[in-house]
């Protein structure tokens, strides 16, 4: 059994932060040859985000892992030189340069695909390539802005709420991984060539969102705030037990609505015309909340999530890091994964992002430390050890 769905395919991750290197993470983990590229000096900016342990950066050795890390200064000639010799031998280039960058090096598509008519060219910005707003820094906070999430998180007398996380980055890093997959396809199975891929991380995050915008065309309807309510189902909230743990229901099917009545101990409401829908249910939430928060508080989390297990009713505890660390099904699934790292050992971090039943994907290594396999990839490029010490020399490695 092959593990490696990607098996062959080299990818070039000439990204930082975020959601270049989240998307060439997932075609590290099925299989594909990355080789990282970082500043020589600068390295990635990633590196000093989130904890570290013994001045080892924790979030790298996940987003980092199955990648060879090599450095490279893009702006000197000779570096271009050698992305040019590794853009002929590979399929795949990750970027997120502001728009024009790579153009001023000497290293447009049009350059690239002069050497390699079949390489895929991933540019991931804030705005896209093109457009009023494509000159502009672009980050993931932007996009959660102005993509509606914010307007639409927080309670409804309160602010907008951003994510306490890389919501944008991240859903565009998978997206760009998808996109990335379909245009290897169409130049392999298809018979076809290499191609640009101009992603933004504001458009992903606008379809997660939602049809906000179709709403407000047609209906004009402005859609608001309404905390951790729906206007499509109710009740639909998180609700606090016995013992100051928060759980969350959740009533999109009418029958789990109908049992959640029968449970908390109000199935009269269940025979009421505005419970047979979800929107209308949803004009009573007032109501419906009470009847679900006074009875989940008089109970431990684990009565309660027992006694909605036995109805049928869906129900999850709100998870914090340390709960999903010692949750056992996502530990019997390996949905976390425990893999051994050189530098601290035995760690714990998320598995590949799904499951495959022939190439289900692996983690090969962990995070590697700045510029690790720089003189073994350009030794397979050719180089001789004089013209690597020139590169050296002259800032380019």
């Amino acid at each position: 059994m092959s593990q490696d769905s990607l098996r062959g395919v080299r990818v070039i991750d000439a990204s930082t932060i975020l959601a270049g290197p989240l998307c060439c993470q997932i075609l590290g983990d099925y299989g594909a040859e990355v080789i990282k590229l970082e500043h020589p000096t600068k390295g990635d900016a990633l590196r000093g985000h989130g904890p570290s342990k013994d001045g080892v950066p924790l979030w790298w050795k996940e987003v980092s892992r199955n990648k060879r890390a090599v450095t490279l200064n893009l702006k000197v000639p000779a570096g271009a030189e050698v992305l040019k010799r590794l853009v002929c031998e590979s399929d795949v280039l990750v970027e997120n340069f502001r728009p024009g960058t790579l153009e001023r090096w000497g290293l447009s598509p049009e350059a690239l695909h002069a050497l390699n008519p079949g390489l895929i060219i991933v540019r991931i910005t804030g705005f896209g390539q093109n457009g009023p707003y494509a000159s502009r820094p672009g980050f993931g906070t932007l996009a959660e802005a102005m993509s509606g999430f914010a307007h639409l998180t927080g309670e409804a007398d309160g602010p907008p709420m951003l994510p306490a996380f890389g919501l944008a980055d991240s859903i565009a890093g998978i997206a760009a991984s998808s996109a990335a997959v379909m245009a290897l396809y169409h130049r392999d199975a298809r018979n076809g060539a290499g191609q640009v891929i101009d992603l933004s991380l504001i458009e992903p995050i606008l379809t997660a969102v939602g049809p906000g915008v179709t709403v407000y065309d047609q209906l004009g309807v402005v859609e608001q705030r309404h905390g951790n309510r729906s206007t499509n189902n109710a009740p639909r909230n998180t609700y606090l037990t016995k013992d100051d743990h928060w759980v969350a229901v959740s009533t999109s099917a009418q029958a789990i609505a109908e049992r959640v009545m029968h449970l908390v101990g109000h199935p009269e409401v269940v025979d009421e015309p505005w419970f047979a829908a979800g929107h209308t249910r949803a004009e009573h939430a007032d109501e419906l909340d009470e009847y679900v928060g006074t009875w989940v508080r008089k109970y431990n989390r684990d009565e309660v999530l027992a006694a909605f297990e036995q109805a049928g009713a869906a129900l999850a505890a709100v998870y914090s890091a340390a709960d999903i660390a010692h949750d056992p099904h996502i530990r019997e699934t390996e949905m976390i994964t425990q893999v051994e790292d050189p530098e601290l050992g035995p760690m714990l971090m998320h598995n590949v992002m799904w499951r495959m039943s022939h190439t289900p994907g692996r983690i090969r290594f962990t995070g590697r430390s700045k510029g690790a396999d720089t003189e073994e990839v350009l030794t397979e490029l050719g180089y001789t050890q004089e013209e690597i010490a020139d590169l050296h020399a002259a800032g380019a490695v």
